[in-house]
């Protein structure tokens, strides 16, 4: 998982397009994130982990999930089906 940078001088770290690899955090209903934002989280994980076990979950729950993404990015369940179904997810882990 990437949380720092990968070189000295921070030189060439940038990398386009979404980080899956990136450190991610499940929650369950509204735990408003916050100060406690790692310790309220159910599940930690790759950010491409944690979506695909949203979308293992039963249908009628996924919704009641949302995950917190490095960087303090919170991805709600629309946006997490909508990155499941894009082209460059990863599929083959």
């Amino acid at each position: 998982m990437t949380d720092h940078p990968s070189t000295y001088k921070a030189e060439d770290t940038h990398r386009e397009g979404i980080q899956w690899d990136d450190r991610a955090f499940l929650h369950h209903g509204d735990d408003d994130g916050g100060l406690l934002n790692g310790v309220n989280s159910i599940r930690d994980g790759t950010f491409a982990d944690l979506i695909r076990h949203i979308m293992l979950l039963p249908e009628e729950s996924r919704s009641e999930y949302s995950i917190q993404k490095a960087g303090d990015r919170k991805f709600e369940y629309r946006e997490i089906v909508d990155l499941y179904n894009s082209t460059d997810f990863p599929r083959g882990k």
